[in-house]
């Protein structure tokens, strides 16, 4: 029998009776609880102690948490935030943006918005109808409804938390009223989003009657989960590149033991990385601002800091703690600012404007270094305890100067089999295989966009889905580029993959992509949609995922681009057209 949590200490009982009733009822079956407070109720009733009927409860304030999320980020705050109002007598509901109109609005009294940007400033792809709706002349008014927003974004990008700043502003011209000043939150969201969410429910609190109702957790952890605070340390199985030697694009397998961990995952999840900086490069900024050879620091900027993000903050942060005539005036000039930004990292602007600071003052100056996001290429139900990772080595030129991705540039250059990494796991549930597995799907994507789609089709093998399997599958060369060749070949023979369409851009002196293909296959697309299929997108953001959006809605809309907006939009809301895309 499972032991029920114990009685608290602020029972309104002595010490040694809560000793006494938390070994009976610590014991006691369901039925046998239920049994004990209908006959306790009953002894109250018969001598005639029981209690006055209460007055009827003050109706809780309501309050409405609406989100748009496209990593999962703002639908567990709001999902937070939903239980933290529930303690404190609110009635809440949370709505997905993907899932309802601007009217529903008028309907809310207080509105917490919870929005993340995705990429140039873009609102996420399952929320960009509900705000081409909100944005629209036609959008209702919104008067008697208070609000306060609460955005996410990455200030490396030059439209920071522009999403949140439209609804922001768009709400006000609907007649809302602003409750609160919108908080603009970078990529160490936690803190700061959680101090805002207690102060607007603080505010709003002698509004909401919380009864009579007493507060119990009778959940006690038996151990500290699994977080991006809390890491596990998994050990590298396997590391081994599944592109050729003559890869222009060099890409990694890595195989990673989760025994011990308990953690587990879907096919569409993704798996952080708490990486570490290049030492070199850590080296570099200690002697750029006078701290060469202060060991302390230097492990802080390998271990903790973003050293390879300049952003439009940190130049403003630097003029003001340097003084410097010329750093201000680059800070001003958001032209100017901007040139000077691309291509370059921090290093780059101590090295154009040197001065001397101490160690904590360069920690202030830079971000916290956040986790790197990962699609998983493994289904548990084959792999068991351990997860898959496919890692393209990010290396370029700029500014005359040799660059390495953070995580990627760990991986390629200083992992090795038996070494550890920290890593959690981070759910995805809006890139999910459909839950009839023998509904059809449709797989897009290009480079190590073919990660989630490896886990696709290990979870279809491992269940004997039924469902028709359909690949489209992107790169640059045939020879050198064709990732998990030999596994995807299998497939084909086994029936667990369908069919399958390649795209590789340089094998021909005009590039193919993928769009291209979903153009020559569109009467046969059409009829897989006919059919129920999904279609899921996986791979570059800026330049592939536009792309195939716009052939998409061609396809859908012939000449008539409303008309195609239109039906991807209703792909979108059915749940028929997902997107992981970075």
């Amino acid at each position: 029998m499972t032991r029920i949590a114990a009685l608290p200490h602020s029972a309104p009982f002595a010490p040694e009776d809560i000793a006494v009733l938390d070994k009976v009822i610590g014991r006691a079956s369901s039925t046998q609880r239920a049994w004990l407070a209908g006959f306790l109720a009953g002894i109250d009733a018969a001598k005639g102690d029981a209690a006055a009927p209460a007055a009827p409860p003050a109706a809780k304030t309501k309050l409405t948490i609406l989100f748009a999320t496209e990593s999962g980020n703002s639908e567990a705050l709001a999902n937070a935030a939903k239980k933290d109002a529930q303690k404190r007598g609110f009635a809440p509901r949370v709505l997905d943006m993907a899932d309802i109109a601007p009217a529903a609005l008028a309907e809310a009294e207080n509105l917490l918005v919870i929005a993340s940007t995705w990429g140039e400033g873009e609102a996420p792809q399952r929320a960009a109808p509900f705000m081409r709706a909100l944005l629209a002349e036609d959008a209702p008014a919104l008067e008697g409804v208070t609000f306060a927003v609460l955005a996410l974004g990455d200030s490396s990008y030059a439209q920071f938390c522009e999403t949140g700043k439209q609804i922001d502003a768009r709400l006000e011209a609907l007649g809302a009223r602003r409750i609160a000043p919108r908080l603009d939150c970078d990529l160490d969201y936690e803190a700061p989003a959680a101090n805002f969410i207690d102060s607007l429910f603080t505010s709003l609190a002698p509004q909401a009657d919380a009864g009579s109702v007493i507060h119990v957790d009778f959940h006690r952890a038996e151990g500290v989960e699994i977080s991006k605070a809390n890491p596990f340390e998994a050990e590298v199985a396997a590391l081994h590149p599944i592109t050729s030697s003559r890869s222009e694009s060099e890409t990694l397998h890595l195989e990673l033991d989760l025994t011990g961990s308990g953690l587990s995952y879907e096919p569409g999840d993704t798996l952080g990385i708490a990486p570490t900086n290049a030492p070199s490069l850590a080296d570099a900024i200690l002697g750029a601002t006078g701290l060469a050879g202060d060991a302390a620091a230097r492990e802080a900027l390998i271990r903790e800091r973003d050293i390879t993000t300049l952003t439009p903050k940190l130049i403003a942060d630097y003029a003001a703690l340097t003084g410097e005539a010329k750093l201000a005036a680059l800070a001003a000039d958001e032209a100017a600012r901007t040139a000077f930004i691309a291509g370059r990292q921090p290093l780059d602007l101590f090295e154009a404007f040197p001065h001397r600071i101490d160690a904590g003052q360069l920690a202030g100056l830079l971000r916290k270094l956040p986790p790197r996001y990962y699609s998983i290429a493994s289904s548990q139900k084959l792999v068991g305890d351990a997860a898959h990772l496919a890692i393209a080595k990010v290396a370029y030129e700029s500014a005359g100067r040799a660059r390495l991705g953070v995580a990627s540039g760990m991986v390629a250059e200083r992992l090795r089999e038996g070494d550890t990494l920290p890593i959690h796991i981070k759910a995805n549930p809006h890139f999910r295989l459909p839950e009839d597995s023998s509904a059809p799907i449709v797989m897009i994507g290009a480079g190590t966009g073919i990660a989630p789609y490896r886990a696709f089709l290990q979870e279809r093998e491992a269940t004997g889905a039924s469902g028709r399997t359909w690949l489209i599958f992107g790169h640059r060369r045939f020879t050198h580029d064709f990732l998990y060749q030999l596994e995807i070949q299998d497939w084909l023979k086994s029936g667990v993959l369908n069919e399958i369409d390649l795209a590789f851009s340089r094998d021909q002196p005009e590039k193919r992509y993928v769009q291209h293909v979903l153009w020559e296959r569109r009467a046969a697309l059409q009829a897989q949609l006919a059919e129920g299929a999904t279609l899921y997108l996986c791979g570059d953001a800026k330049a592939m995922a536009r792309d195939v959006d716009a052939t998409l809605a061609h396809i859908l809309g012939g000449d008539d681009a409303a008309k195609g907006q239109a039906a991807l939009d209703a792909l979108i809301a059915a749940g028929r057209y997902k997107k992981d895309v970075y």
